[in-house]
């Protein structure tokens, strides 16, 4: 199968060959020095200022949302929700459910978040800020600049999620003043699914170590206490820390993490120029690299999906809800290259040929 979903994607060799070995014992100093390699590398790619940590938790990137909600924030807060979609939707029902109250600043799918639209907020009581910086669901790509600068002119607490967007898409932590950066193994790290990661800045690493959470697997403060030696709380899914580690080298070898947003933005402009003239509508009015939302102009979305799966062996990103029948999406992230996209273009055009595309 190819695979241009957006997570899991596909793995270079060399991190399918540390997952194909015996899963080693961990409270060992040689694990350790692993995972201290893994978080200075992942400060380095994010970008992150000095004094920042980075924690390991094993559990999808949603663990690691509701995690910084819990850690982060108390029913005396008063948050923004930057709601375009599907997991923006889920920032909003986190807090619902943890009592944090919010607001949602609500797009349509596609819409890019404007200036005008961020400072209806400006001056009123709110005391953090949540955003899905690539909306996985409709591939737009969030301005964190001009978002970090409404945060500091605001004071509120400032949270990036950078699930899909993390190497694919340029990010400087520092510069544009997150507090918190999380991700997930299983999307540019091209990894399996299962670790997500939380990178927080200082006044972040001070909030986590002084809140009173209840809960004992999502306590950040724990999980800070034990990185200090290399380890994580609980049993963590070694392998794919492992795997983490390979990947992140890999990178780092190929010249670092600016070169990799680079060839994955290489990848996305390759697709789409390559699709021009199919019957697809691009949906995203400020495109993510990592991934291309489209819109079937004469057919049903989840039936393209279902086509070139069971028919072509390609996987691509069906959607959910509202967006099933109307929406597909095809990633660019993982070990990909132009030619697999040449592949997939020819297999549209068959499908065309054949009347499947309407």
């Amino acid at each position: 199968m190819l695979n241009f979903t957006v997570g899991p994607v596909m793995s270079s060799e060399a991190v399918r060959a540390v997952g194909a070995e015996q899963v080693p014992y961990f409270r060992t100093s040689e694990f350790s020095e692993t995972m201290f390699e893994n978080e200075e590398l992942m400060l380095k790619f994010a970008k992150a200022s000095e004094g920042s940590r980075a924690v390991f938790l094993t559990n999808s990137s949603t663990g690691a949302m509701e995690a910084v909600i819990m850690n982060c924030f108390t029913e005396n807060d008063n948050v923004l929700v930057v709601n375009g979609g599907s997991f923006g939707t889920r920032f909003a029902q986190m807090c619902e459910i943890h009592d944090i109250p919010h607001t949602e600043i609500r797009l349509q799918h596609g819409q890019k978040l404007t200036k005008e639209m961020l400072y209806q907020y400006d001056g009123k009581p709110f005391t953090g800020l949540l955003v899905n910086v690539d909306e996985t669901s409709t591939g737009v790509l969030y301005d964190t600049q001009m978002i970090g600068e409404f945060c500091k002119k605001n004071h509120l607490f400032y949270v990036c999620d950078c699930v899909s967007s993390f190497l694919a898409d340029p990010f400087n932590m520092a510069v544009c003043g997150a507090d918190v950066m999380l991700t997930g193994s299983q999307k540019v790290l091209a990894c399996p699914p299962g670790i997500s990661i939380v990178v927080m800045a200082p006044d972040a690493v001070e909030r986590v170590k002084n809140a009173h959470v209840r809960s004992m697997y999502f306590n950040l403060a724990d999980a800070l206490k034990n990185m200090e030696r290399g380890q994580t709380p609980f049993t963590p899914a070694v392998g794919i820390l492992l795997q983490i580690n390979t990947r992140m080298k890999e990178i780092e070898a190929a010249g670092g993490e600016d070169v990799e947003v680079a060839r994955v933005a290489a990848q996305a402009a390759d697709f789409r120029e390559k699709i021009k003239d199919l019957p697809f509508e691009m949906v995203s009015e400020s495109p993510a690299n990592g991934v291309t939302p489209l819109h079937p102009l004469h057919a049903n979305a989840y039936d393209i999906f279902l086509k070139l799966k069971d028919e072509y062996g390609i996987w691509i990103c069906p959607n959910g809800g509202d967006m099933k029948d109307t929406i597909f999406r095809v990633g660019h992230i993982g070990y990909l290259n132009h030619d697999d996209n040449t592949t997939l273009v020819e297999a549209f055009k068959d499908m065309q040929s054949k009347g499947l595309l309407g």
